[in-house]
C-alpha cells in the first residue's frame, strides 16, 4: 500500500509521508525527553550559551587537525550553515600556531549554476568563497593549509570523490535543514520505482557525491537565511557530499542553534535516529545506523512545538 502523499510538495517525499505515531512522539518531546534519547552509538549534548556553543563546534576543527601527521593525514568536513564557528577556528589556529600543513578540509557541499558547472567563487552564494572568506583567508600564512588538501565539491566529481582515499575524516560537521537533511542530501522525487515507497535506507546510503536536485522546501529555507526571502535567485541543483563519505567520517557532529530547523525538525530527527528508524523521508534519520553521531543543542534554540498564534 503506498504511503499518503506529502502536504508540502505532493511530487516530493518528505517528513509529512510518516506514521502521525511518529509526528506526534517528536511533538510532544520536553528538553529534558530530547537530553535522555543518549545511547550507544548516538550522542545528545546541549550548550546553554551560543558561545560555548560555537567555540565547541570550532574546536572539532582544532582537535581533527591537531593530529594530522604526514603519515596519517586527518581532515574534517564541514558545512556552510551554520558558519559562525568558521572564523573562531582562524583565530584559534593563529593564537595556538597550529601548523596545518598535514591538515586537510572538506566542503560539503556547493550550488549548481545555470551552466551546468559549480557557482565560481566569485558568486554571491557560493560556499567555497564563503570557507575562504570566513575561515581559511584569515590564517596567517605560515600556518595555512596547502590549497591541494582543500577540497569543494564540483559538477565534475570524481575528482573530489577520490580525495577521500587515503586521508582519515575526523568528523563531518553539519547543520539541519528544514527538510531533514544533512548538507543537500535531501529526499526525492515521488517518481518512478520509488512513487510508492522512497528508497530503502541500505539504497539511500550508497549515494556517494552528486548533482541533486533540491526540494522546494530546501529552496524557501535558503531564500529566507540568505537571499532575503528571493526564492528566485536560488539555484534549483548542488553538488553534495553523499552518504558513501559520511560513512567514512569517524564521527557525524549535527550543530542545531535553533536558527535553522524548527523545534519540531529538531526533536524528530533525534527521535528517529535514538529509535533507530531510518527513512530516506527523513534522510537525517539515516545516520541511526552510523557507528557515532552527536548532536549538539543551544538550549535557547530548542523552543517549543506548542500552538502560540503570532
Amino acid at each position: 500500500m503506498a504511503r499518503k502523499f506529502s502536504t508540502i510538495a505532493p511530487d516530493w517525499w518528505d517528513y509529512t509521508t510518516l506514521d502521525e505515531e511518529i509526528i506526534r512522539d517528536a511533538a510532544a518531546l520536553s528538553e529534558l525527553d530530547l537530553e535522555q534519547l543518549s545511547r550507544p552509538g548516538f550522542d545528545v549534548r546541549m550548550y546553554d550559551t551560543l558561545e560555548d556553543f560555537y567555540l565547541a563546534e570550532a574546536l572539532e576543527y582544532i582537535d581533527s587537525w591537531k593530529r594530522s601527521t604526514p603519515d596519517n593525514p586527518i581532515g574534517i568536513c564541514g558545512p556552510i550553515g551554520p558558519t559562525e564557528q568558521l572564523p573562531l577556528v582562524a583565530r584559534l589556529v593563529n593564537e595556538l600556531k597550529l601548523d596545518l600543513s598535514n591538515a586537510h578540509f572538506w566542503g560539503m557541499d556547493e550550488w549548481l549554476g545555470d551552466d551546468g558547472k559549480e557557482l565560481p567563487v566569485t558568486h554571491p552564494l557560493s560556499f567555497e568563497r564563503a570557507d575562504r572568506e570566513m575561515l581559511f583567508d584569515r590564517i596567517e600564512d605560515k600556518l595555512k593549509i596547502p590549497e591541494s588538501n582543500l577540497h569543494f565539491p564540483a559538477a565534475e566529481v570524481s575528482h573530489y570523490r577520490s580525495s577521500w582515499e587515503g586521508v582519515r575524516c575526523a568528523v563531518m560537521q553539519g547543520g539541519q535543514g528544514d527538510i531533514k537533511h544533512w548538507a543537500f542530501n535531501d529526499p526525492p522525487r515521488r517518481e518512478g520505482s520509488h512513487t510508492d515507497a522512497p528508497p530503502t535506507p541500505e539504497e539511500y546510503r550508497r549515494l556517494g557525491t552528486r548533482i541533486v536536485e533540491l526540494h522546494p522546501i530546501t529552496l524557501a529555507q535558503n531564500a529566507r537565511t540568505s537571499g532575503g526571502g528571493n526564492i528566485t535567485m536560488v539555484p534549483q541543483q548542488a553538488i553534495t557530499v553523499g552518504p558513501a563519505e559520511t560513512w567514512q567520517a569517524e564521527k557525524v557532529s549535527i550543530w542545531q542553534a535553533g536558527t535553522h530547523d524548527n523545534p519540531f525538525g529538531q526533536r524528530l530527527t533525534a527521535l528517529m535516529i535514538s529509535k533507530g528508524i531510518a527513512d530516506a523521508a527523513v534522510p537525517m534519520s539515516l545516520l541511526a545506523d552510523h557507528p557515532r553521531v552527536q548532536f549538539n543543542y543551544f538550549r535557547g534554540g530548542l523552543g517549543s512545538c506548542a500552538i502560540e498564534m503570532h
